[in-house]
């Protein structure tokens, strides 16, 4: 079973294609919740991230991992994998 994965983004936002881009390489599904401009979404976001407001804000299994240097980082770390095969 894969691990539910939540990405909130920006549509031209750099970082979060590039985290969306290392998803899509590991054939991860995910519910992206494009959030431009909607301050209240954002605010939402932040709640859910613990006060962050960057983007983006990734979570699997509603964990908090944070953004896409995070996630790279979990990769790397070779950490990445087990989190989404939950």
């Amino acid at each position: 079973m894969t691990a539910k994965v939540e990405i909130y983004t920006w549509a031209t936002c750099p970082f979060c294609i590039q985290a969306k881009q290392l998803l899509d390489h590991k054939n991860i599904n995910y519910a992206e919740y494009g959030i431009d401009g909607d301050e209240m979404a954002r605010s939402e976001m932040a709640d859910r991230a613990l006060g962050r407001r960057s983007l983006p804000q990734i979570f699997i299994d509603d964990q908090h991992i944070g953004g896409c240097d995070d996630l790279y980082d979990l990769e790397g770390q070779g950490k990445l994998d087990p989190l989404l095969q939950a």
